[in-house]
């Protein structure tokens, strides 16, 4: 389905990231890996290739400019090229009401969850324009259609998302590169632990769940595979969320 493709993801070491390396590479696709910490990113990189998929890693803060230029390079040295772009990383450097979030907060919100997905985009495009098209996938969060108590600015970052899906949809389109949006619930990753680690608030979390329980990684690395083959070749400017049956509208 994806066989020869390149794919870049952000924040793709642990959690949905990993999840939807795997599942990209199963399906052909050749996979570059990135996070912060590079012991993460060789971990990563040692266990895709131990069950026989073709996965590089790079080190990456997606909050520094020199950092992405080199994510970037490294996908056109390696694989001549950049086919699919999943942008995974996110942060939430604050727990507390909106109005008590502290302007380096925000910063920090706008410049790795928001900021650095736009700046990825534009560097991404002109490859895959080369290539005659591709696929982005931006990570937004089931918090970014309902922002509330204590993540509410983190939710409002992925607010943001949604629009900057639509806004870049539009513009990519004559260029034959979709981009659409993925909304996890809640999902049990080591990002996600202070909310499913205690019994208690677990159960709670689950109650507004229709199904009943929280989701798994792998179950977003489908719809990221999905999104990114030819399946979904007139698919553009879309969120799917993978919530399990929370309401979700703004």
């Amino acid at each position: 389905m994806l066989s020869g493709k390149a794919a870049v993801l952000t924040a793709s070491t642990r959690g949905i990231g990993l999840a939807a390396a795997r599942r990209l590479a199963r399906h052909g696709a050749r996979v570059l890996v990135s996070s912060r910490r590079q012991d993460h990113v060789d971990e990563a990189v040692s266990g895709l290739r131990a069950e026989g998929l073709e996965a590089w890693g790079i080190p990456c803060h997606v909050g520094r400019g020199p950092d992405r230029e080199a994510l970037v390079a490294e996908a056109v040295r390696l694989f001549g090229g950049v086919d699919i772009l999943v942008s995974n990383a996110g942060v939430n450097p604050h727990a507390g009401g909106i109005l008590d979030c502290p302007e380096s907060a925000w910063d920090k919100l706008w410049e790795v969850n928001v900021k650095a997905a736009a700046l990825l985009v534009g560097l991404v495009a002109p490859h895959m324009e080369k290539r005659g098209g591709g696929s982005i996938v931006l990570v937004s969060s089931v918090a970014g259609y309902r922002p509330s108590f204590p993540i509410g600015a983190y939710g409002v970052s992925k607010t943001a998302l949604l629009g900057l899906t639509k806004a870049l949809a539009g513009e990519l389109a004559p260029l034959r590169i979709r981009v659409n949006c993925l909304a996890p619930g809640f999902i049990k990753t080591n990002f996600s632990s202070v909310l499913w680690e205690e019994d208690g608030l677990r159960r709670e979390l689950e109650k507004g769940v229709a199904m009943g329980r929280l989701g798994e990684a792998e179950e977003c690395a489908g719809v990221v595979a999905f999104l990114c083959s030819p399946d979904a070749a007139y698919i553009t400017g879309e969120t799917v969320g993978v919530n399990g049956g929370i309401d979700c509208r703004l």
